[in-house]
């Protein structure tokens, strides 16, 4: 039976692993607001209804659902210190996941699938800005490499995918992406999550807000719901395998101390900031060139930096109870 006879009129089945997460809330929010078409389904998944580390657990959840279409956040995250501590267990699993999403795809024939990678698999040592032509050109940072490579080996099987089945399976290489539904963990979550939480925290005790860092370290960061609308255009209309690089322009790169700036400003916060040099900074910078996406979307039109944190900031403290910290 077609699939379009299966549904109706829903010729598109799209799964999205790691639904309940950062970008698939964002994503289901911007479908919700009007981004969906008539002849999509949008499946939204989380951790509960399938180990996909399992590769069984994840078959018999392909076959449940039979996808056309498949968006995989699914993934093993943490910040910087989570990442150093436990690199092993960050390419055991994400390889594992990685591996059990992409064949039970290929398997059931699957139309598309776009998975999500992370600027981190860059080298370490390399000229910037960065682009897609340079992701196996040297080693990874080594504060993260188990998760650099287990993202990497997705570039590696959407090929060979390609060159042996045919199979459309590309992936997108977001910047540093934030917004409602992050996990805003001060110890395992990453930067800017991270320092809303201590900020609301430091405004609500009357104490200091302590950044980790210099402060000079510089990234790109992307509101995900900005990166939700993009997503979903790489869905429709993305024909490449090649990976393609999600992200503000590289003048609209911020060092870790203006984002602090923006948070403390966004939440009114008139207590001392201090900078403990003590703490590692990580990569110095990633910056990553946009012109591929800009070359199809000239136009695209970016949240600006302080509206995307005054907005995250305002959810978080209206829903810090059920927040994820």
């Amino acid at each position: 039976m077609a699939d379009g006879e299966r549904k109706g009129t829903k010729n598109k089945r799209i799964l999205v692993t790691g639904g309940s997460g950062l970008v698939g809330r964002a994503i289901e929010q911007v479908v919700k607001e009007g981004e969906g078409q008539a002849d999509e389904e949008w499946i939204f998944l989380s951790s509960k209804d399938a180990d996909l580390t399992n590769a069984a657990e994840t078959r018999a959840l392909f076959n449940r659902h039979q996808p056309t279409h498949v968006i995989h956040l699914a993934a093993m995250v943490g910040g910087l210190f989570r990442n150093m501590k436990y690199n092993l267990d960050f390419w055991r699993k994400n390889v594992h996941i990685n591996d059990n999403v992409l064949h039970s795809a290929h398997e059931l024939g699957v139309t598309k699938v776009i998975s999500c990678l992370s600027t981190c698999i860059f080298p370490d040592k390399t000229t910037y800005p960065i682009d897609e032509t340079m992701i196996h050109s040297g080693p990874p940072h080594s504060s993260n490499f188990g998760y650099s490579y287990a993202k990497r080996m997705i570039d590696i099987q959407n090929r060979a995918y390609f060159e042996q089945h045919n199979r459309m399976f590309t992936a997108v290489i977001p910047t540093n992406v934030f917004g409602m539904y992050d996990n805003f963990n001060i110890e395992d979550g990453h930067v800017l999550p991270g320092l809303i939480h201590k900020t609301y925290l430091a405004q609500r005790n009357g104490t200091s807000l302590v950044v980790w860092g210099s402060g000079k370290p510089r990234r790109q960061f992307i509101y995900s719901l900005d990166l939700a609308r993009l997503f979903i255009w790489v869905l429709r209309e993305y024909k490449e395998i090649e990976p393609i690089i999600l992200s503000v322009g590289e003048e609209d790169e911020v060092s870790i101390k203006e984002a602090a700036e923006s948070i403390v400003a966004a939440m009114g916060f008139k207590g001392e900031v201090i900078f403990d040099t003590s703490k590692s900074d990580g990569q110095f910078k990633k910056t990553a060139s946009n012109s591929k996406l800009r070359k199809y979307l000239p136009d695209f039109k970016f949240t600006p930096f302080s509206q995307a944190v005054k907005e995250t900031c305002d959810w978080f403290a209206a829903n810090y109870d059920l927040a994820r910290k």
